[in-house]
């Protein structure tokens, strides 16, 4: 799909007070990404001068900008679920859950509590098979077409995005959050466990802009209400912004918000009568499908990869997981 919608939306000419808005938060965006980027810089030149060893500057990203490397200390105890992430089994929280169905074990034995130290040297077993820290860290976005679910595997032989990834990388991928069967657009997959926890975790107010095709056109009234708050079944929900897409149809509306609760755009335009037609993600985080086609995917820049990891380290919620 064209690119237009997206940029209409994010430069809407029919609101002024929604104009001004994205501007300034551009503006602080631009700032917080270039913070980050020179901080991380910093710590990169740091590192250098303070060690003898002379690849220790190319131990973070590596060749092509496709892949980058993680080399864990050894010995060093974590919990299991999050050794269990940086085996690139799953997130923390997704390998909580694998950890409680007693799928697990340390030294033969199995364990139920995700909390349970290891430091790697234990033989570490998930669905029969040993786990080994992932050393090649792989990120790649995704131009996720309608009629494919967001999962790795589907008992019920549906298509899965993990389909149009297959020869990306010998390594194991997950989706980043999730987008409906019915759903196109951004889709992050990567074997970070780390940053997918970051990314999902709502505290981190990941952004989300999505294009809308409805029914018929969104009326004023209806406006207003999404944008100051629809009350659904599991609580309270608003747009943290709103605009027609297309001044000539008021059925194309972009709408932007952080929460990640499961359907919760469609819902919220259904509680208001309208039937959603047509949904795709522009945007994620910083990351949209500019020049990546209908089910076709790329890897991540190193600038891409930065930002990612460093700009939410300045909320609230980066502060806490830093220390």
């Amino acid at each position: 799909m064209s690119q237009q919608p997206f940029k209409k939306f994010i430069n809407p000419k029919n609101n002024a007070s929604v104009k001004e808005k994205f501007k300034q938060e551009k503006r602080q965006a631009k700032k917080e990404r270039a913070a980050a980027i020179e901080k991380r810089f910093e710590e990169k030149r740091a590192m250098r001068q303070h060690s003898t060893s002379p690849t220790i500057g190319n131990n973070f990203l590596q060749k092509k900008n496709t892949v980058a490397v993680n080399r864990p200390e050894k010995n060093i105890v974590m919990p299991l679920n999050k050794f269990m992430a940086h085996c690139g089994v799953a997130s923390r929280r997704d390998a909580v859950e694998l950890i409680k169905a007693g799928k697990v074990l340390v030294n033969k034995k199995i364990i139920t509590e995700p909390g349970f130290k290891v430091n790697g040297t234990e033989d570490i077993t998930y669905n029969g098979k040993k786990l080994f820290v992932t050393k090649n860290l792989v990120y790649i976005l995704l131009n996720k077409p309608k009629d494919y679910i967001t999962t790795t595997d589907d008992p019920q032989n549906r298509k899965t995005v993990s389909q149009l990834v297959k020869n990306a990388t010998d390594e194991r991928i997950y989706p980043v959050g999730r987008l409906d069967r019915n759903t196109s657009g951004v889709l992050l997959l990567t074997n970070d466990g780390q940053l997918t926890q970051q990314l999902t975790h709502p505290s981190f107010n990941v952004k989300k802009v999505y294009e809308v095709k409805l029914d018929k056109p969104l009326t004023k009234h209806d406006f207003e209400k999404i944008v100051h708050g629809v009350k659904l079944e599991d609580g309270e929900i608003r747009a943290d912004a709103l605009a027609y897409a297309d001044e000539k149809d008021k059925s194309i509306v972009g709408i932007e918000l952080h929460s990640g609760r499961n359907r919760i755009v469609r819902r919220m335009f259904e509680h208001l009568g309208y039937n959603v037609r047509m949904l795709d993600r522009v945007m994620y985080a910083h990351l949209t499908k500019k020049n990546v086609e209908r089910g076709k995917w790329r890897y991540l820049s190193e600038k891409e990869i930065r930002i990612l990891k460093y700009l939410n380290k300045s909320t609230p919620a980066g502060k806490a997981s830093k220390k």
